[in-house]
């Protein structure tokens, strides 16, 4: 009987890759070389050391990995882990993650070779990591679920980031494209019985002008004999952030006779064209604060016992304000206009779109909106945790590690006003995607048309674990050792009750006329039910005394709205305080407020063979993983049925879903030493992700036109798919890498991952209860079970195809430059691009060390990226540069001096749905960090 382990089968260009990069090990195998090393602790005294000993680890891996390395507090060379691995080949940056945020000037995901973040699984010390998010739309939106903000991660913790490109039995499972591995300092490492570092510095951003402190330090003391340490750190940086930007915010207009009867009478060419929903200038500015630490104490009883505790904490307050001045083309707006002067583009896949138009009403219209939203936002991570060691004899080592992760993100408030824009004659024009639209309104007129935003956004994300690993020595011929290990996971996504909040009257009596008919002379009464105006939010406006800066918009185009003014934040809290509706029962919102929950429990077990001959190694492995889920959403309730939650949005039901599978993930490596210097690699293995939470458990919303009880008519739908499976994928390594001097190599390597269950957009066939009558009438309503055909995420198969190119050597001793593309091509079986994908990456970068000096200059490029679905259209960010520099002077051994200048090039970030519609352009400035460093 023949056992299938990798049941999706190579391609030919694999195959053919498989043999070009192997031929020539397999022809040496028989060749002496010396025993591998393993993935040992690494100790960095400067730039051209840490990338020694970086080339070291990776060059003796039995896996495909890449490693990044730091001693001194602050040697990483960027102000989170996540600017660092930028640089490493096959990894792909995002700038924000895809939940509608937009772009900052802070690096927050990490994906692996061309894919989303949530498919690269990242560690902290070995384990899962708990995650938050601050932005409201990343808490509860589709495509964050599975990945980490790197926000929350300084690179003063790091001692060393592992990326691993290829997987192992031995490895937790997660990620589909591989995994990052944070892993921070140990007591028992420091050289020194009694270690202090610090560093205090500020930093300097030139958009809001405004410069900020950064602060941070470690203690560390260890005894003599090297028993006992304990390592303290902690860490507050402050920073403040101003982003100018003109956003289009979708294209979901298309016009028709049903929608803008006599627009489309007077002008039918424009029947069918897609109009821009809203084009605004945007002012967004944000304070951000993050504060926590490390605390660890490692006991060494014996040179086999190593038991080590570790707790970790990093929260962000992270509070905003955006304001957005905004036109809105609508089909429903502009009905009742004239318009003129407009143009209509095709692109490439057919789409008309309203590219330009100017419009006039008889009489003053909306023509627009201007919202000011301010948020009080924060995320925060954070564990505590057991790891130990204990060789038992010369042939047996056992491992524990267990802990538990807690990550929040929350949005307590929006303050909001959302006021109305009238105008007898407004404009607009797209202008490509490289530009700002222009728009523009004359003489307009605003008030207050209504307040809306979720309030008490609160997500929690939990994760407990408990492992044991052992490793006997068998030295039986090319068998070296076995691994084995089980371990046990609880991980929990869940939101609290959410709220939706409205107008309210300062007295707290009800409205007494309709929402969005405010005819009378107040929404609002007094104690005796007169209309008192002093008690309406519609009459008690505050007036908008700030306004945009000067400069605002400055580099992003022109011909839009730059002079506008603006409620303070404090002003529009108190304004809100007062004339809200925040009631916890009557405006709880689980049909929008995006209240979930997902639990799942997985067990593991896993035997991975360590394999050695001459001048080779590897590794053969099979990890068993049971996973038990249940998700939980809404659903609104039948006539007659109790409802979980009532409120004025309506009666709700909760509902949950449980299933569980299993999944054998095989997995195999080989390195070669093909000469002394030469080293080859082939993988393959089995990999998973699960689906994101959000798309497992989502609001449930059926439509019932049509369907009754004597037909078989089958209705539609949007709902999140607890039946999703999860992301599995076959993936093939292979690299050959070239060590030709010290600290300098060059590699080339080829990548395949066929996924023939990869989560995108789509629709699925599902079951659901609803109440039904006859066609005819006249009968009780039913409870009966029926089809329907929802729109929402489903699996489809998919592959991403790559290659990766590296160099990096010494120049004339005190310099240095590296180099590395790579080249990733993601569709799924219908040919559209995959989420996160990146066709073209490339970093180039140079450096200088002497015994006193350093500078460091690079430069990042990243080609277009598909981020997903926003707004019923695709979502793109444009390839762009990034450029980077750094300079230090080291005074003597305890003190030095550092300049690091980010986003040094002022790059625009820049996103479309097409070439003809565009979705975004940002620009966030430039930051400058000043730091004095301390060591003793």
């Amino acid at each position: 009987m023949k056992v299938k382990l990798f049941p999706h089968s190579l391609s030919p260009l694999t195959q053919a890759v498989t043999l070009a990069l192997l031929g020539a090990p397999v022809a040496t195998l028989a060749q002496t070389a010396p025993a591998n090393a393993q993935l040992d602790a690494v100790v960095v005294t400067g730039i051209r050391a840490s990338q020694e000993k970086s080339l070291s680890v990776k060059r003796n891996a039995d896996a495909h990995v890449d490693v990044i390395s730091a001693e001194d507090i602050g040697k990483m060379p960027d102000k989170n882990v996540a600017d660092s691995l930028a640089r490493v080949p096959g990894v792909t940056i995002l700038n924000s993650p895809s939940g509608g945020s937009g772009g900052f000037d802070e690096r927050d995901r990490v994906g692996l070779r061309g894919t989303n973040p949530s498919l690269t699984q990242t560690l902290l010390d070995g384990h899962g990591l708990a995650n938050g998010d601050w932005f409201v739309l990343d808490q509860t939106g589709n495509g964050v679920g599975r990945s980490v903000s790197y926000s929350l991660l300084p690179s003063e913790l790091v001692s060393r980031v592992v990326v691993r490109k290829s997987s192992e039995a031995s490895l937790i499972e997660g990620g589909t494209a591989g995994s990052v591995d944070i892993i921070t300092r140990k007591p028992l490492e420091f050289s020194k019985a009694m270690t202090f570092e610090a560093s205090i510095g500020a930093v300097y951003a030139d958009l809001p002008k405004k410069s900020d402190p950064q602060l941070s330090a470690l203690f560390n003391y260890r005894n003599d004999d090297k028993s006992f340490g304990v390592l303290v750190q902690a860490f507050n940086e402050k920073r403040s952030l101003r982003r100018d930007g003109v956003e289009t915010l979708g294209f979901i207009n298309q016009l028709s006779a049903t929608n803008a009867p006599d627009l489309i009478k007077a002008h039918p060419d424009l029947n069918g064209v897609y109009a821009p929903d809203l084009i605004g200038a945007a002012y967004f500015t944000q304070e951000r604060e993050r504060k926590g630490g490390l605390v660890r104490a490692e006991f060494k009883p014996t040179k086999d016992v190593d038991l080590t505790f570790t707790g970790f904490s990093s929260k962000m307050d992270a509070d905003n304000y955006n304001r957005n001045y905004l036109i809105a083309p609508r089909a429903g707006l502009i009905n009742s206009a004239t318009i003129s002067n407009y143009q209509v583009v095709t692109d490439s896949k057919g789409v008309k779109t309203l590219t330009q138009a100017t419009f006039d009403w008889a009489s003053s219209s909306t023509a627009g909106y201007y919202d000011m939203i301010s948020r009080k936002a924060a995320a925060q991570s954070g564990y505590v945790g057991f790891d130990g060691s204990w060789k038992l004899n010369d042939k047996l080592t056992l491992t524990a590690n267990a802990g538990t992760s807690n990550g929040k993100g929350q949005t307590l408030s929006q303050d909001v006003a959302e006021l109305h824009i009238q105008t007898k004659h407004a404009s607009f024009g797209l202008q490509g995607t490289d530009k700002a639209p222009s728009f523009g309104f004359t003489s307009p007129s605003m008030g207050l048309d209504w307040i809306f935003g979720a309030e008490h956004v609160i997500v929690h994300d939990k994760e407990n674990w408990a492992q044991v690993d052992g490793e006997y020595q068998l030295d039986a011929g090319l068998l070296r050792s076995l691994k084995f290990g089980l371990r046990g996971a609880e991980h929990k996504r869940y939101t609290d009750a959410t709220l939706n909040q409205g107008p309210g009257c300062a007295t707290g009596t009800p409205y007494r006329v309709a929402p969005f008919a405010w005819s009378q002379p107040s929404a609002c009464a007094d104690a005796t039910g007169k209309d008192d105006p002093a008690n309406s939010p519609f009459a008690s406006l505050p007036a908008l005394s700030s306004s945009f800066p000067g400069n605002y918009g400055a580099g992003i185009g022109n011909g839009f709205p730059t002079q506008i003014g603006f409620i303070p934040a404090d002003v529009l809290a108190a304004y809100n305080a007062k004339y809200t509706n925040r009631d916890p029962i009557a405006r709880r919102s689980p049909n929008d407020g995006g209240e979930y929950s997902v639990k799942e429990s997985t067990t593991a077990a896993y035997l991975q063979g360590n394999l050695e001959g001459e001048r080779w190694s590897g590794n053969v492995g099979l990890r068993l993983v049971r996973t038990k889920q249940t998700s939980g959403s809404f659903r609104p309730s039948f006539p007659g049925e109790t409802p979980s939650v009532s409120s004025a949005f309506g009666d709700f039901t909760a509902t949950t879903s449980d299933r569980s599978y299993t999944d054998l993930l095989p997995s195999a490596s080989l390195r070669v030493d093909v000469t002394k210097d030469v080293v080859g690699r082939l993988a393959l293995s089995r990999t998973l992700t699960r689906a994101d939470y959000t798309a497992l458990s989502a609001f449930t919303s059926l439509n019932t036109t049509g369907m009754y009880l004597d037909n078989d008519a089958i209705g539609g739908g949007s709902a999140g798919n607890a039946d999703l499976k999860p992301i599995r994928s076959t993936n093939f390594d292979a690299n050959l890498e070239w060590y030709f001097a010290p600290r300098a190599f060059v590699s080339i390597g080829a990548f395949h991952m066929e996924m023939g269950s990869y989560i995108t957009n789509g629709s699925f066939t599902g079951t659901y209860p609803v109440l039904l009558g006859n066609t005819a009438g006249g009968s009780a309503q039913q409870l009966v079970n029926r089809k329907f055909v929802i729109t929402g995420l489903t699996n489809k198969k998919a592959s991403v195809t790559g290659l990766e190119f590296a160099f990096e050597t010494p120049v004339a001793g005190n310099f240095g430059v590296s180099a590395n593309y790579t080249l990733a091509n993601g569709h799924d079986a219908d040919g559209h691009v995959l989420r996160g994908n990146v066709k073209n990456t490339f970093n180039l970068g140079g450096f200088y060390e002497d015994g006193g000096f350093s500078a460091r200059l690079n430069y990042s490029y990243t080609d277009d990226i598909f981020i997903g679905t926003d707004r019923a259209t695709d979502y793109y960010q444009k390839g762009n540069g990034v450029l980077s520099a750094s300079l230090g002077y080291k005074l003597n051994d305890h003190f030095a001096l550092s300049l690091d200048a980010q986003n040094l090039n002022n790059p625009k970030l820049k996103y479309y749905a097409s070439e003809v519609q565009p979705r975004a352009i940002y620009q966030n400035g430039r930051q400058f960090y000043v730091t004095a460093r301390i060591k003793y």
